[in-house]
């Protein structure tokens, strides 16, 4: 999973793999490790009780979390994105697609639609 921070904005990326991880557990997560055993942990998870996405951050750890039947539907669908721009900070959840400009090849990225 992809974490970028840009302003009041998160945005995540998941590969396929993640993407049917979350509708089969509920949750995603990863870690960015620094010296001295400290980390920035963050997670993409789906909740019953959740109605809106909302991202929370506490002791180094930010969790994203949205609506089970949204995070369901965006994972069994051709939908490229979740997002919530009312919330505070912005959240935008995506699907990795293939880079279009390298000749890497990520076989766990989705079929990019631009590239034939």
């Amino acid at each position: 999973m992809k974490l970028r921070i840009h302003d009041n904005t998160i945005r995540l990326r998941l590969n396929r793999s993640e993407v049917e991880q979350l509708k089969d557990t509920g949750l995603v997560e990863d870690a960015v490790h620094f010296g001295a055993g400290s980390a920035l942990s963050y997670s993409l998870e789906s909740s019953a009780g959740s109605s809106e996405p909302r991202a929370l951050f506490c002791d180094g750890s930010l969790r994203v979390i949205v609506p089970e039947q949204m995070a369901r539907r965006w994972a069994s669908s051709e939908e490229v994105g979740m997002e919530a721009h009312d919330a505070q900070p912005a959240i935008l959840i995506e699907k990795d697609f293939q880079c279009a400009h390298r000749e890497e090849h990520d076989p766990e990225a989705f079929p990019n639609p631009l590239v034939t």
